[in-house]
């Protein structure tokens, strides 16, 4: 470490300082912090999970757990038990500087409120949009009713349009704006996912129409700020999965989008919209790539669940593709198909193990359909009520 201003020795000017403890704002800090924490609560006999490193997790005589997510230095801790929780409050404070701030209101900025007569807890992300529409200003534009309109057609810029519109783009704050909306995407607005994922693929040079298409989800997002993820004690607590996929959707390469979103006990838990990697070459094809997606998604929620103490069965997959199910399903050669990777046939072992159930979903009551394509209002807000994304 240099020396520090204030504290140089003028007789060793060229020396340094041996640093016996991390100090905070160093590069090696948080790994120092993270090494030291998960030291403690393995030495209380705290386990850290396989499948998340953010989790530690105790299963007690009783059968109850107490579950401990860390996010840096900002900690949440849940159990059905509340004297679990403080005792675990208690080992924490005994070893590390820390604030107990309560129930659980905000983290990361999210917003945390429940109703525990009706078995109801929401998360949303207005105060952190409202700030983002702020900083855009966007806070004052007229509302829309979808996350894109039909109208937009993008396409990466050619070379004259991108020689064109460079100077008058220069101070386009184009990837702050989607960042910042990335993030809310990804912590509580699935319905932002598509939209989200087609502005992004022009980061390194948007032209015009992209700022335009971004401008145009910030009109969404303005008119939807009190949207939340609702969560409730409703039936059995399974994970189920929905996945899609849009053919040759990009108009630059032609790959195909791929969609999933996986629920339990009907709560939405994890969602996803991106490229798929290689050009899909049938409409089968690419809905057996998103099945093979969604496949890998559905082995990591398996395991996480079972290791959190909540048994879960085989991982049922709807898809609204028979073809995509029925090659799934039967390891026949076939002419047609040869060509697909071999990666993407890992899902017939999965299927022959018994951890995935893939079914069939009639395409209109497929939820994973607003995370590939521009739906309308009617069949948008449908998907929404069935994924529990609603407004006050």
């Amino acid at each position: 470490m240099e020396q520090p201003e204030g504290y140089v020795d003028k007789d060793h000017l060229d020396k340094v300082c041996l640093l016996k403890r991390s100090l905070y704002g160093l590069n090696q800090s948080p790994r120092q912090w993270n090494t030291r924490f998960d030291e403690f609560m393995q030495s209380n006999n705290y386990q850290r999970s396989e499948y998340d490193v953010c989790i530690y997790y105790k299963e007690h005589k009783d059968g109850e757990f107490v579950y401990l997510l860390l996010y840096v230095d900002d900690i949440l801790i849940a159990s059905r038990d509340k004297k679990l929780v403080e005792d675990l409050k208690k080992l924490l404070s005994s070893e590390f500087e820390m604030k107990d701030l309560g129930e659980a209101k905000k983290i990361l900025g999210m917003e945390i409120t429940r109703d525990r007569s009706k078995g109801i807890l929401t998360v949303s992300q207005e105060g952190y949009l409202t700030k983002v529409l702020g900083n855009f200003g966007m806070d004052q534009n007229k509302a829309t009713g979808t996350p894109l309109g039909a109208h937009f057609k993008l396409q990466a810029a050619t070379e004259k349009q991108s020689q064109d519109q460079r100077e008058s783009m220069k101070n386009v704050p184009y990837q702050s704006a989607v960042g910042s909306l990335m993030y809310a995407m990804i912590g509580t607005r699935p319905d932002l996912a598509y939209a989200v994922g087609l502005v992004c693929r022009f980061m390194s040079d948007p032209i015009k129409d992209h700022w335009a298409a971004v401008k145009w989800i910030m009109r969404y997002v303005n008119g939807t700020l009190k949207r939340k993820l609702v969560y409730k004690r409703e039936g059995e607590f399974v994970i189920k999965g929905y996945c899609d996929s849009d053919y040759a959707a990009d108009k630059d390469k032609r790959r195909s989008i791929s969609e999933m979103v996986f629920t339990a006990g009907g709560n939405p838990i994890s969602w996803r919209s991106n490229l798929q990697k290689i050009v899909a070459l049938s409409t089968t094809e690419a809905e057996y790539m998103a099945l093979a997606e969604a496949a890998k998604e559905a082995v990591w929620l398996h395991g996480l669940m079972n290791e959190l103490g909540f048994k879960q069965e085989a991982v049922q997959i709807y898809c609204d593709s028979q073809s995509a199910i029925a090659l799934a399903k039967n390891a026949v050669f076939h002419e047609r198909t040869k060509h697909i990777a071999v990666k993407f046939h890992f899902i017939r072992d999965l299927i022959s193990m018994g951890l995935v159930q893939v079914l069939k979903i009639a395409t209109k009551y497929n939820p994973a359909n607003i995370l590939t394509k521009v739906l309308q209002v009617g069949k948008f807000q449908e998907a929404l009520r069935f994924l529990r994304v609603k407004e006050d």
